[in-house]
């Protein structure tokens, strides 16, 4: 990253704009590429508070008076005859003025051989129309794990812990991967106050605050899942492609060959397991889950909010990886992303294909897991050979699924289900998808609750009797998935994907 600043500086790139929160870290960085450079050592620094200053110089005596507004500062850049680089803070609120826009234009044509550079500093991209042909952005990343682990030493020697074990270590430098540096200096100064020491248990402390991170973006959803892969009834050849990937992301992979999974797709008729399927996967590969919640995205108040959302979302997952990045029902997040130029300028169909670059290119170890009901809603580049790992299809339960979507629901509510006859419990609710089945051991039990005594066997048969499954009430629906999934998505269940197997 550093060598592609060096590299624009001596090309005498006029305008460079940088992505960052962390004004000083990167302030650090740019100054080092301008002396490696050697092309324009001297950095001058402008805020709206202070002026320009010129950079390593006491404020009184490096002060340049009357610069405090952008127009002003500028109209210095501009008549300065030495080479230099001139770091504007948070000139992003400004760039709404035609004036200002004017003046940055000034200085670029100016600046045609002078070597000078000008180089926003700014939280917030915000390229006026102007300017996009004359900026350079470039996203200034967050610590490697190396700088943490300076960090990490830093406070070590502050507090004067000698010892630290290695594992504990890589696990507190790994909880803290996608923080920035200040935050990570902030993290295990809270972890050393509360016990006095870093330790493995202070790792939870470091993740807490990774977790208030995402909340802070306000787009990922953290969350957290209790059950495992084994409370999952059926769905044996989805969980068996799961638990062969389990060790995916780690260096052992790297070093045996293998690529890191992109993600997968999970089709399938709605209450059947995908949503839980995602979430489970994550206790499994004891990876983070982000929930990316589309609606979220969108934002009209500002022409390009919703891209820039996009892209902070994506940005934020990247830098906590590797991580899991589950999309619920992505058929209704993209579902108008075809003729969105009619309803919504093209917005839809800008951040559809922002997303569809970014999963094609991405390096950083994001899965992403997503899960859809209607195919006829999907747009046909998701679905395309190499955009996922693989395409599953999670079909209603057959009859030894039922069984055990029963026992696992209700072991959930009693320590003892002896009483229970799974067989005839699996076979009077054939055609009913496992969120049903849930609903109707639950509204048995609300039933013989209300009656102040235990629910039996004939009450979940009640219950069970009294639903009309979706598979019934939406036939055409779900015999249309079925029709496609059959020659196009591979079968969740263990009996199906066999007897396919067989049958090739």
């Amino acid at each position: 990253m550093s060598d592609e600043l060096v590299t624009l500086i001596k090309a005498q790139y006029p305008l460079i704009y940088v992505v960052t929160p962390e004004e000083e870290r990167a302030e650090q960085w740019i100054v080092q590429s301008a002396q490696e450079s050697r092309v324009a050592p001297r950095v001058f620094t402008w805020t709206v508070t202070h002026g320009l200053l010129e950079y390593g110089h006491p404020r009184n005596h490096s002060q340049h008076h009357n610069t405090v507004s952008p127009e002003t500062a500028l109209d210095w850049v501009i008549r300065h005859k030495e080479p230099g680089v001139f770091i504007f803070k948070d000139l992003h609120p400004f760039t709404d003025s035609p004036a200002v826009n004017r003046w940055l234009r000034d200085a670029v044509a100016s600046f045609r051989g002078t070597r000078k550079t000008i180089i926003l500093l700014s939280p917030v991209l915000q390229v006026p129309v102007e300017l996009e042909k004359e900026v350079v952005v470039l996203d200034f990343p967050l610590p490697s794990a190396a700088q943490l682990g300076e960090v990490l030493n830093q406070q070590l020697a502050q507090v004067k812990q000698t010892r630290l074990e290695r594992s504990v270590r890589e696990k507190l430098i790994a909880a803290a991967q996608g923080l920035t540096q200040d935050e990570a200096e902030k993290v295990f100064r809270k972890a050393q106050v509360l016990s006095g020491r870093l330790t493995e248990a202070e790792v939870a402390v470091v993740t807490a605050e990774k977790k208030q991170l995402i909340r802070r973006n306000g787009i990922l959803e953290y969350i957290e899942e209790e059950a495992t892969l084994e409370q999952v009834g059926g769905l044996e050849e989805l969980k068996r492609w799961l638990r062969q990937r389990s060790q995916a992301f780690t260096e052992r992979a790297r070093q045996y060959g293998l690529p890191q999974p992109k993600g997968m797709l999970i089709l399938g008729v709605p209450g059947c397991g995908k949503s839980l399927i995602a979430k489970t996967t994550s206790r499994l590969w004891e990876l983070p889950l982000l929930r990316l919640d589309m609606g979220r995205i969108y934002d009209g108040s500002t022409v390009g909010r919703s891209e820039a959302n996009l892209r902070s979302a994506l940005k934020t997952a990247e830098s906590i990886a590797p991580v899991i990045l589950f999309i619920d029902e992505l058929d209704k997040a993209f579902a108008g992303s075809a003729g969105s130029a009619d309803s919504d300028g093209g917005t839809s169909s800008r951040i559809f294909g922002s997303f569809l670059t970014w999963m094609q290119d991405k390096t950083s170890p994001v899965f992403v897991m997503a899960t859809a009901n209607r195919v006829d809603k999907l747009p046909g580049e998701f679905l395309r050979k190499g955009r996922f790992d693989e395409i599953f299809f999670v079909d209603l339960p057959n009859l030894e699924e039922r069984r055990e979507i029963f026992r696992i629901h209700l072991t959930r509510r009693r320590p003892d289900i002896d009483r229970f006859d799974l067989d005839q419990l699996a076979k009077v609710s054939d055609g009913f998808s496992g969120a049903e089945i849930e609903q109707a051991v639950i509204a048995a039990m609300y039933d013989a609750f209300a009656q102040d005594r235990e629910f039996t066997q004939l009450d979940i048969i009640a219950a069970v009797k009294a639903t009309l499954p979706l598979s019934r009430t939406m036939t055409e629906q779900v015999t249309a998935l079925r029709d496609w999934a059959k020659q196009r998505a591979r079968p969740a269940a263990a009996s199906v994907a066999e007897y396919q197997r067989l049958e090739f």
